[in-house]
């Protein structure tokens, strides 16, 4: 029976992901040992604020990198870290006005697409939105094209609480950036071309967030919003075992989520 369940245990992926606000940060912050004790077979990172060579790595034995940084120094960002190494990788979504800021890596595995995603903010006074709208038509046709070869599963900082369940004050916040009605209908259509918001497979309450002003003491009072995300194709719907928002994880304004795959 204990030899059963480790061949069981071997079958399970777990896949986390993760806003650190600057990588550099972040590992003086405790992120070695979370990285250790978690163990994941993929974690990936945004907003990362950095090029592979600014960041010593050598420690994470076991693990391909995968970086895309922003032109621009310091800014935005993303890495995945995987056990696996993958059949290809892509940086970008293959649209110019789109790829200079790092923001996607993609992996193609044998079974699924890995796609981690760092959505641009619509800023302020929404004056970023009309940018924002496009990135997700663009981003969403992506992955749609993705579909057509493989599964996909899709993670990172999408910058938007989908319902009003996803944030404490949805009421004082309805035309600021991040729940605006424009980008909530941006992630209504990822969901309604078939993608599942994983969390809520398994959770249909509120006060569950992934990110906290670091005004007002937000964190400590549970005033947040969830803008984090896995989603995946339904095809991989039913390989999901969990997935979770692990908010106890400090370090960062945001805290990481995961889910397991059979």
């Amino acid at each position: 029976m204990v030899e059963l369940r480790g061949v069981e245990a071997s079958r399970h992926m777990k896949l986390i992901s993760w806003n650190v606000n600057g990588v550099r940060a972040i590992l003086g912050k405790g992120f070695r040992g979370f990285f250790d004790n978690e163990n994941a077979d993929i974690v990936c990172l945004q907003e990362t604020k950095a090029r592979p060579e600014q960041v010593d790595v050598s420690w994470m034995e076991g693990y391909h990198a995968y970086w895309n940084a922003a032109e621009k120094p310091g800014y935005s960002g993303t890495v995945v870290f995987c056990k696996n190494e993958p059949l290809s990788e892509i940086n970008g979504i293959g649209v110019a006005e789109h790829d200079t800021e790092g923001r996607v890596v993609t992996l193609e595995f044998p079974d699924f697409y890995l796609v981690n995603v760092y959505t641009p903010n619509a800023q302020n006074g929404l004056r970023r939105l009309p940018y924002r709208q496009k990135w997700d038509r663009d981003f969403l046709a992506y992955l749609k094209k993705l579909e057509t070869k493989r599964p996909v599963a899709v993670c990172g900082d999408f910058n938007v609480a989908h319902e009003e369940i996803d944030l404490a004050r949805p009421k004082q916040n309805r035309k600021n950036a991040g729940f605006s009605d424009e980008e909530r209908a941006g992630f209504s259509a990822l969901i309604d071309a078939g993608f599942v918001d994983t969390f809520r497979e398994f959770e249909s309450g509120g006060e569950h967030y992934s990110w906290w002003s670091y005004r007002a003491n937000a964190r400590a009072n549970n005033v947040g919003w969830r803008i984090d995300y896995w989603c995946v194709s339904q095809a991989l719907r039913e390989r999901l075992e969990r997935s979770w928002i692990m908010s106890d994880v400090l370090g960062s304004d945001h805290c990481p989520v995961a889910i397991e795959l059979r």
